[in-house]
């Protein structure tokens, strides 16, 4: 993804994003940000406030998990490696 578009454009991933993992695997790919506003909405839409704050732990500790299984310390330290 990053090597299309060069190292001075701003890569966000809009789509897709269901789990730690898929953030995991945007971030090693070269996006800078993913943007999960689906998740938001149902989680909103379903448990309000308290559903976007559960999600967002879920999410965060899916990251957690999945980074530390790829044998990563940080999502800075991610590249391609981490999914091929």
């Amino acid at each position: 993804m990053r090597e299309e578009v060069g190292a001075d454009a701003t890569v966000l991933m809009d789509g897709g994003i269901r789990r730690g993992a898929d953030v995991l695997k945007a971030l090693a790919l070269g996006a800078d940000a993913v943007l999960l506003g689906r998740l938001y909405a149902y989680a909103l839409a379903a448990g309000g406030a308290a559903g976007v704050e559960a999600v967002i732990r879920q999410l965060a500790g899916e990251l957690d998990l999945t980074l530390a299984l790829a044998g990563g310390r940080s999502v800075r330290e991610l590249d391609r490696t981490a999914v091929t």
